[in-house]
């Protein structure tokens, strides 16, 4: 990850600091979130998360990085990593030569480790302007009586120490008030800044590619990456402006409906990824076209279902496959998830790098679909050609139905009522041929639809 690469459209704001000195608690309290995952277990947050804050009438861009592991990736001593803890630390490196601002977090409760004295000597040799860049934090300063403790943060040199409690809130609005003053706004706010993005979840099976399709999106990396299921333990979210839109990137860990790894961080990574899909708009689920699909497949395209989601169907590793017939393939992914006919499928590879601006138009086309409106005269012409195609037919009774009336009830996503008699029932076959006419006459590509009966 170099600098250049790193999204700057608002000022970069960095949390650093050992494992298990309150991090992640710190950056869900200023974002006033439960974004991160927050546990006892050093190494909980791997990937960095991103949130932004808003404060003074200023808004930055707050990261939370992986904990503190290994000095001689930040000292850039070592060029390779090999291991997911590995690549953490590169990433944290670069991360800490984006940034704006730098907050270097120490537990005021145990008092300065080794390991905060070896963080500040890397920071202040990597940064020759570290002492205007870093604001020193002592954390879990939970009562009055305790802030003199940090004084001990003196023999860092990086300045004087702002005692906060993450858990409890205490003193953090002089932390953001510290912030603030730091940062420079940016010259080139636009009013996509402020508009509601469109909100993209990236759900699938661990390692089909899912943490490799952010990074290809983004262009640098934003997400780890690795062999090894469960690397991304809890949703990572970005922002991206394309074509003037805003979009939300959400990657949530692998669901699995049985794991074998009955870890507590795992289930509760999966827990928000599924609350990640109940604020999105769209759900991009990400198979490896390389392998055959499960039924954990199809439990997934059902949980988008029943949310009423967009969907997009993203067949990755499409280099992997020697005989590349997307007919072929196409058909055979809709006979295993047959609910999922409505949703385009796009072949590429996540690791070259296809297919990714097709995908980007794709998403803003489907989250207009989510929005299209339809007005009564144009229904009443619609329905009418319906009926004159098939006759409506009957569900429970003797008697044929007739439709009385067909209006548009709502948007996001598009929903519509039809009138029927008292004492008629439609065949549900009929309603999904309305809903197929529907799709052939407007552009409802990737998005759900529902009718409901009015007697």
């Amino acid at each position: 990850m170099t600098n250049k690469n790193i999204p700057r459209d608002l000022p970069l704001v960095v949390i650093i600091g050992r494992t298990n000195v309150g991090k992640s608690t710190l950056f869900n309290r200023l974002t006033e979130s439960r974004q991160a995952l927050v546990a006892d277990l050093a190494g909980t947050t791997r990937d960095a998360n991103l949130g932004e804050v808003e404060w003074n009438h200023r808004r930055f861009r707050l990261v939370d990085t992986g904990g503190f592991l290994d000095t001689a990736f930040l000292a850039n001593k070592k060029k390779s990593a090999a291991s997911i803890d590995e690549l953490v630390q590169k990433q944290v490196r670069g991360w800490l030569l984006a940034a704006d601002v730098i907050l270097m977090v120490v537990d005021n409760h145990d008092g300065l480790m080794a390991d905060d004295r070896r963080l500040a000597a890397i920071i202040k040799r990597m940064l020759p302007d570290a002492k205007e860049k870093v604001l020193l934090v002592a954390n879990k300063t939970d009562a009055p009586s305790q802030a003199a403790q940090a004084g001990v943060s003196y023999e860092l040199a990086l300045g004087a120490a702002i005692s906060v409690s993450a858990v409890t809130g205490s003193s953090t609005g002089d932390l953001l008030d510290a912030v603030t003053e730091k940062i420079v706004a940016p010259q080139d706010s636009t009013a996509t800044a402020t508009s509601a993005p469109i909100k993209i979840c990236f759900i699938g099976k661990p390692n089909v590619g899912k943490s490799s399709l952010l990074n290809a999106i983004l262009g640098y990396e934003r997400v780890i990456v690795s062999p090894v299921a469960h690397t991304t333990r809890e949703p990572q979210y970005t922002d991206l402006t394309y074509h003037e839109r805003r979009l939300r990137l959400i990657d949530t860990a692998g669901i699995t409906r049985h794991s074998q790894q009955a870890a507590q961080l795992i289930k509760a990574g999966v827990a928000k990824s599924l609350t990640a899909l109940d604020q999105s708009d769209i759900g991009l689920l990400i198979l490896d076209v390389s392998q055959a699909l499960t039924k954990q497949e199809a439990k997934l395209v059902e949980a988008v279902v029943e949310r009423r989601k967009s969907l997009i169907i993203l067949a990755n590793k499409w280099d992997l496959v020697e005989q590349r017939d997307t007919a072929a393939h196409t058909q055979e992914i809709y006979r295993l998830l047959p609910f999922a006919r409505f949703a385009p499928i796009i072949f590429l590879s996540a690791l070259k790098r296809t297919k990714i601006n097709h995908l980007l138009d794709l998403i803003l086309n489907i989250a207009d679909n989510r929005h299209l409106e339809i007005s009564d005269k144009e229904l009443t012409r619609f329905i009418k050609s319906c009926l004159a195609k098939h006759k409506p037919t009957k569900g429970k009774g003797a008697k044929l139905p007739r439709i009385f009336a067909f209006e548009q009830t709502g948007t996001n996503p598009p929903e519509f009522m039809a009138r029927i008699g008292a004492k008629e029932n439609l065949a549900e076959s009929y309603l999904g041929f309305i809903v197929n006419q529907l799709r052939q006459k407007y552009d409802l590509t990737g998005t759900p639809v529902k009718i409901w009966i009015k007697k």
